[in-house]
């Protein structure tokens, strides 16, 4: 007890002025979050060229869809396990080895089965990195700073669709699907050899008992922002905590069954809004007899939004408390989302559709990023985060069949429709929730929730 007490992680870190360190974490931290997106929208255009070749029929592309999400889904899982079970950094640095690798086996891809297979294996390391970028970045971020800085890295991974989109219009006709592959994958290896020498989270170390690395990494921590900073305030007394074991069980009992809950839902909210909506604004257009090249010049404004959605985010994060930030959030969404459907004209389409992608990307920031990785103890963070990516993931398997029935038989009604559903259980299950988060100590948030859950199964 003594030792854990003498360690501090928490408090320490908390104390840390913003320098240099920190913005380094971002910086590798982001990146391979921003691959992640990448390579999730660089789909689209490899699918298109795939069929154009002749080498993939679109019942083969939609296995190499489906097989991306299915991927994803158990990489969230797994992320929480390992980051949990193993620590941060091998994490991360497994996913991201496994993302690299697979996507530079896709280059020499003989058939479509192959790729499929190598894309499944891209889905998992693609899955596991948000889980382990959104759990990691904000144990070594300030609690007063935590909320923009995590919405910067969400503007990051955000810009993934645009960069995406406009690397794919010029390499794709020019030089062949198979060199995204090679761009994603060479980026990817350059980075994991970058992390090689990110620190371990001092709260996890401390978390597992491992009390003399969280020291040293701690002191390392330290002597670099103060050389650079000068002489640091003197941290807040550690509260009295005993060190518990953490078995996956007590994820699920009665003290952090409801944060499970609302994380989930917002989860769930989140992929339904972008995979129910954001996704399939180039077909909603044209079929409502909005022309091709039209249809694409309006998604193309809209999907602006993606990363105004998280500006927005950097500018309310730390303002604003973050229950109250999401459920005004979703708000915007169910009404901007009634006057979509009703805009007309070359100016109210386009700008009431960016006001509601803005405002789904918003809630995408907010929610993955920073709300629900705050949720969870320290020893629970990443299996907490993952349960509810993979709930998340989950659904974006499930959606696209949904938006199709429901488009067909009741239009774009009923697609918002269904996105208002879910908002409406987030929205619930964050007010009856009541645990706030903005500005608050990790260690504040979830501590007596940590310690009673565990203590009743130890």
């Amino acid at each position: 007890m003594a030792d854990h007490l003498a360690v501090n992680a928490g408090s320490r870190l908390d104390r840390l002025p913003i320098s240099r360190f920190h913005w380094r974490i971002l910086a590798l931290i982001s990146a391979g979050a921003f691959l992640d997106a990448f390579d999730v929208y660089l789909a689209g255009g490899v699918i298109a060229a795939l069929k154009a070749e002749g080498f993939s029929t679109l019942a083969q592309s939609a296995v190499f869809m489906s097989m991306t999400f299915l991927g994803m889904m158990i990489g969230a899982g797994m992320a929480g396990y390992i980051g949990d079970r193993f620590g941060r950094r091998a994490s991360y640095q497994f996913n991201l080895a496994l993302f690299g690798l697979a996507s530079v086996a896709a280059i020499f891809s003989p058939t479509m089965t192959f790729l499929i297979v190598c894309r499944f294996v891209m889905g998992i390391g693609l899955g596991a990195e948000l889980v382990v970028a959104a759990g990691t970045l904000g144990e070594f971020i300030p609690p007063a700073f935590r909320g923009r800085w995590v919405s910067i890295m969400g503007m990051v991974v955000n810009s993934g669709l645009l960069v995406a989109t406009s690397i794919g219009y010029i390499v794709i006709p020019t030089l062949g699907w198979r060199y995204m592959f090679a761009i994603a994958g060479a980026a990817a290896l350059i980075v994991w050899i970058m992390r090689k020498k990110m620190p371990e989270s001092p709260r996890w170390l401390e978390s597992v008992g491992r009390f003399e690395e969280a020291e040293a990494t701690l002191t390392a921590i330290e002597r670099e922002v103060s050389a650079q900073k000068g002489p640091l305030p003197a941290p807040a007394p550690a509260r009295a905590i005993a060190m518990v074991h953490a078995p996956l069980k007590a994820l699920f009992g009665p003290k952090l069954r409801n944060r499970v809950i609302a994380a989930t839902l917002a989860a769930i909210a989140v992929n339904v809004s972008v995979y129910g909506f954001v996704a399939w604004l180039p077909t909603f257009l044209v079929s409502h007899g909005t022309g091709i090249v039209t249809s694409l010049w309006y998604t193309t404004l809209m999907s602006f939004g993606s990363v105004f959605g998280a500006v927005i985010a950097i500018g309310i994060a730390d303002r604003i408390s973050r229950r109250l930030s999401l459920i005004l959030t979703a708000v915007a969404i169910m009404l901007f989302g009634f006057l979509y459907p009703n805009a007309q004209g070359d100016v109210m389409v386009p700008l009431t559709g960016f006001l509601l992608v803005s405002s789904i990307y918003t809630l995408v920031t907010l929610a993955l990023f920073a709300y629900i990785p705050e949720l969870f103890p320290t020893a629970y963070r990443l299996r907490g985060t993952g349960f509810a990516g993979m709930c998340g993931r989950a659904a974006s398997m499930v959606t696209p069949y949904a938006t199709v029935f429901l488009f067909a038989n009741f239009g774009l009604h009923g697609v918002l429709g269904m996105v208002g559903v879910v908002l409406v259980a987030m929205i619930i299950a964050v007010g009856l929730l009541r645990v706030e988060t903005t500005g608050q100590s990790l260690d504040e948030v979830s501590a007596d929730e940590l310690a009673a859950a565990a203590g009743a199964t130890a």
